[in-house]
């Protein structure tokens, strides 16, 4: 090997961290569509940057404290993955090296109480709800309260909308063309229920059996993106353990979650479970690439003409190279018009926990995503995940537009029950 670092110590993802070191070449083909880079301009900000600094303390010739300065800055959007001409798997370094951090690295008081409520809250929608109260009511004292806490409170609902239970089962309507079954999330359930009832409608509507398991829990992506690596395998080994094999596939509506569960096999690299993982993650959809495969029975319409910005969350783009399912979804129904948004490549700034854990530069990233957003004219925004939604309407809100923020299938519903 041509590299320094010492794989044997970290095993089986030691050479995949290795791998994707020597795979960049220090282009900088990243620079320019890195979101930390484009708004704080350090080099060691940027996906190259981050790599060397990576590399050095791998090798041992920078120390960990330093380089997680800039570490935690990223966003792990993988843009610069899209824009990559080496092909370097900047995901398979980052992911790992975190998880090797958080077992090695000393936090403060204050960021390990942070972490503590949101790994310990939003992956559990009870333990949300509840916390979710005691934060708005803390609000007029949120000066009083540790910095770490501040973006939480900041990104708070009013109020959470009701949620009716699921089915087990949901049936196809007409004849059956497919049988899958659901992940439904864990912060979703609680801000936007409708988004998966609007997923059962329109995949029935479309001939698609729904299977919804039982004691699912959360996918671990939360936990996956965040260095919490013990969290996230128990998370994933129940997730894979409840879902049924005999499913055409597994159908996820949220990016960040699809994202995760195809990085199951990196998970669960060098133990028992990889094998298992691999077969699990194979089986994984989006539900708009799920849908645009199968094709719709029969096109939805709106009677009311409507122009629509698609924002491409940057896990359904960039980690799984979704772009054009969910824009063919949308440009058949009928009375749509699609209008293009600028940088719409560019992460909005939500990233899992991003904006809870980096509040000023998924602020910045924010109002800059929705000022495109404004600038196209849309009458209504739609996305593919729960985070990009929350963080959109948040910076719509604040810039005193009303605006409306959809989820792909809840515009697909809204046309078809019109």
């Amino acid at each position: 090997m041509q590299h320094n670092i010492e794989v044997d110590q970290f095993g089986a993802i030691g050479k995949v961290m290795a791998n994707a070191v020597e795979k960049c070449v220090h282009c900088g083909f990243c620079l320019p569509v890195c979101p930390t880079y484009i708004v704080l301009n350090e080099e060691m900000d940027s996906p190259r940057g981050r790599i060397i600094l990576m590399k050095s303390v791998l090798e041992g010739n920078v120390e960990l404290e330093d380089a997680l300065v800039f570490v935690d800055r990223c966003l792990g959007c993988l843009s610069c993955v899209t824009a990559c001409p080496s092909g370097v798997p900047y995901g398979e370094l980052v992911t790992p090296f975190r998880a090797l951090s958080q077992e090695r690295r000393k936090r403060p008081l204050g960021d390990r109480l942070a972490r503590r409520v949101i790994l310990g809250t939003l992956p559990y929608p009870g333990r949300f709800r509840v916390a979710a109260q005691m934060g708005r009511i803390s609000r007029p004292f949120k000066g009083l309260l540790p910095k770490q806490f501040s973006g939480m409170i900041d990104l708070l609902p009013e109020a959470f909308p009701p949620s009716i239970p699921l089915p087990e089962i949901y049936p196809a309507l007409g004849k059956r063309r497919a049988r899958v079954a659901l992940l439904t999330g864990c912060v979703q359930q609680s801000l936007s229920p409708d988004i998966n009832w609007a997923t059962l409608r329109v995949l029935s509507r479309n001939g698609v059996e729904v299977v919804i398991p039982s004691n699912q829990g959360c996918c671990g992506g939360l936990a996956v993106h965040t260095g919490e690596s013990k969290q996230a395998r128990e998370f994933a080994s129940q997730i894979i353990k409840v879902f049924p094999k005999d499913v055409d596939a597994v159908i996820t509506n949220a990016a960040g979650c699809g994202s995760a569960m195809h990085e199951y096999p990196l998970l669960f690299m060098g133990t028992e479970q990889e094998q298992t993982a691999k077969e699990f993650s194979s089986r994984v959809q989006d539900v708009s690439e799920f849908l645009d495969t199968l094709g719709l029975v029969e096109a939805p319409v709106f009677r009311e003409p409507i122009i629509l910005a698609y924002h491409d969350a940057c896990h359904l783009a960039h980690a799984q190279g979704i772009t054009v399912a969910p824009r063919n979804l949308l440009s058949q129904i009928e009375g749509v018009t699609l209008v293009p948004v600028a940088e719409s490549d560019i992460c909005c700034g939500s990233a899992g926990t991003y904006n809870l854990e980096q509040p000023n530069t998924a602020r910045q990233l924010g109002t800059r995503k929705v000022k495109n957003i404004i600038e196209t004219g849309a009458q209504a925004v739609v996305s593919g995940n729960i985070g990009c939604i929350v963080q959109i309407n948040k910076y719509l809100n604040e810039s005193g537009n009303s605006l409306p923020v959809y989820h792909t299938l809840e515009i697909m519903d809204k046309a078809y029950l019109t």
